[in-house]
């Protein structure tokens, strides 16, 4: 009569470790590039509000401002976002993220001067 077994073996418990580490491994090139994906996300929306922060500010000051905090305009955790032009004809800004690929977007408004790479007023660009 054969004896009760019960459990697993070492072997068998290492070779199911094994099959799950290269699952593993397989996987994680694909979720490293997901979090890259939203923090570019995060720049282009950030660059988007701002557009609507700034009109804002235009309609009751009718000037264009530099200052994030007089707009109401708050960058997402991680996204530095700078205006680097703002007159009573337009403005011109930039967001980047360490993070983000690619690394820099930029907007522009009327008569500011375009910021590489945006090359169309108020559309969002990046590289």
């Amino acid at each position: 009569m054969k004896p009760n077994r019960r459990g697993f073996t070492l072997i068998e418990l290492l070779v199911v470790v094994v099959v799950i580490g290269i699952l593993a491994a397989m996987a994680m090139p694909k979720f490293a590039s997901t979090k890259g994906k939203a923090e570019y996300a995060a720049m282009r929306s950030d660059l988007r509000n701002l557009l609507t922060a700034e009109e804002s500010y235009y309609y009751g000051s009718n000037v264009y401002s530099a200052s994030l905090d007089s707009v109401k305009a708050a960058p997402s955790p991680g996204v530095q976002m700078t205006v680097l032009e703002a007159t009573a004809s337009g403005w011109s800004a930039t967001s980047t993220h360490p993070l983000a690929y690619p690394h820099v977007c930029a907007v522009y408004f009327g008569n500011a001067a375009p910021v590489a790479p945006a090359t169309v007023p108020e559309v969002v660009a990046c590289n």
